[in-house]
């Protein structure tokens, strides 16, 4: 039980158990529009070319919505925020309902909240991630992370079956036919839009920002810590007598600048360092995602293989719950391994799987291929959300988190538009070799740059062991 980080879940404040339901909720609504959405646009008469440059200005429209509403969410209320993107997911869903012209479904997409790949979109998940780390300590947060992560995944296993299965029998209906099967699901898809409205006004004042004077203080206590560290390590003799060690008490912390509230967050040197070098690699991943979007892999299937909706929505429910699963294998590996080794050791597997998915020329093969990517597709994101966390200042969570999910949003952007050329050109098979191949790249490189690194946590953690031992 322990392992499995049940036990911190269950512990966790009411808001984090909210959080991790909105989560649930919202990837249900994604996993179920994600299953239907390529063959939905086919159906329409919508070219593959088309439904790739749809997916990627659904994805540039994500940047933008992401962008803005986390960089000023800290300013303005992460719980605003959290309600006003929850209402422009339901605004898309109900446009989706009612509209088949594609232009209309584009500005959708862009200007509402969509999902092509069945994951996250919008501003919600960094926003999420920073509160849960503020609601949650060093000690928990991974478990907290994995059981959040956990939820997801099931919310998007339980969205696909149920949205194959109710397609295909509504489909068996008089007068439905697949385009109003489909569109019945969006409008599914708009309801739950108004559920998360109602469980983020449910949450509470301590998922807001701390004051700047908290901020401040530990911004300054993390800053003094690090100098000291330096300071000790650059001088082998402090301890001999011409340099005596010094045993005065710490220095009281300086007043804090007086100065207007901002909107806008800082981001210390050291983090906008860290961010840089992440974003580079993410972005290589993200590309790679999205070329294989979950989209285009139902597409592929069904184009291919002539799965029908219900057999498609099973397939996709037993590897998301796979997936799901194997996140509570990746929180109880990163405490033996740490957080790099488990995130490069376990992804990179699933970036072999995917390259194979497209090669046998029967189903099966190919379904076992998807399923053993599933075993470890998602095992690197509990660790990843830990370790970004960690490396970044509490005060710069929201803005840097989202500055990484609109660098991941902006590269997977750029992925549809080549699959679907490749799609139009009967060349599909390609499009899964490239992915796994950046997949496989980003995981060596995010080794060889990030092994051996140390987040500020671990150093401060080292230091007040080292006093209790002294």
């Amino acid at each position: 039980m322990n392992e499995s980080g049940l036990y911190s879940i269950l512990g966790s404040s009411r808001d984090s158990k909210l959080l991790c339901i909105q989560r649930f909720v919202r990837l249900f609504a994604y996993g179920a529009s994600t299953l239907i959405l390529a063959l939905y646009l086919s159906n329409l008469g919508i070219t593959d070319a088309r439904i790739g440059l749809f997916m990627s200005m659904t994805l540039w429209g994500d940047v933008v919505i992401s962008f803005v509403l986390t960089l000023f969410a800290d300013g303005l209320g992460r719980r605003r925020i959290l309600m006003l993107g929850a209402v422009l997911m339901s605004a898309s869903g109900l446009v989706f309902t009612f509209s088949g012209n594609y232009w209309v479904l584009v500005a959708a997409s862009i200007f509402g909240v969509i999902s092509p790949s069945g994951s996250e979109i919008g501003p919600f998940k960094a926003i999420e991630e920073s509160t849960l780390s503020q609601l949650s300590s060093p000690d928990t947060r991974s478990d907290i992370f994995a059981w959040y992560t956990l939820l997801g995944n099931a919310g998007t296993a339980f969205g696909m079956i149920m949205c194959g299965w109710l397609v295909e029998w509504l489909q068996s209906l008089d007068n439905w036919t697949a385009t109003h099967a489909h569109r019945f699901v969006f409008g599914v898809y708009a309801f739950l839009g108004i559920v998360k409205f109602i469980l983020a006004m449910m949450l509470s004042d301590k998922c807001e920002p701390e004051s700047p004077k908290q901020e401040y203080q530990k911004v300054t206590e993390l800053d003094n810590i690090e100098i000291e560290n330096l300071l000790s390590s650059s001088d082998d003799n402090e301890n001999s007598p011409h340099h005596p060690a010094s045993s005065q008490t710490p220095k009281p912390l300086p007043p804090m600048p007086k100065k207007k509230r901002s909107i806008l967050p800082f981001i210390s040197p050291t983090s906008r360092s860290i961010l840089l070098k992440l974003s580079i690699l993410f972005s290589f991943d993200s590309f790679a995602s999205g070329i294989a979007t979950a989209s285009w892999i139902t597409y592929f299937f069904t184009t291919h293989f002539s799965l029908p909706e219900g057999t498609l929505g099973t397939l996709f429910f037993t590897t998301s719950i796979i997936a799901a699963l194997s996140n509570l294998v990746a929180s109880s590996i990163s405490k033996r391994i740490g957080l790099l080794k488990t995130m490069v050791f376990t992804h990179l597997p699933s970036a072999i799987f995917l390259a194979l998915i497209p090669l046998p020329t029967t189903v099966f093969p190919a379904m076992t291929f998807l399923v053993l990517r599933a075993c470890t597709q998602n095992m690197d994101q509990v660790p990843r959300q830990a370790f970004l966390a960690a490396a970044v200042l509490p005060a710069e969570r929201t803005a840097v988190m989202g500055m990484v999910n609109v660098v991941r949003a902006l590269s997977q952007s750029g992925g549809p538009i080549v699959t679907g050329w490749l799609a139009g050109m009967q060349k599909f098979w390609i499009a899964f070799l490239i992915a796994g191949a950046l997949k496989a790249g980003y995981d060596l490189a995010m080794l060889k740059m990030f092994l051996g690194f140390r987040s500020r946590e671990e150093v401060e953690g080292e230091r007040l062991r080292s006093e209790a031992a002294a």
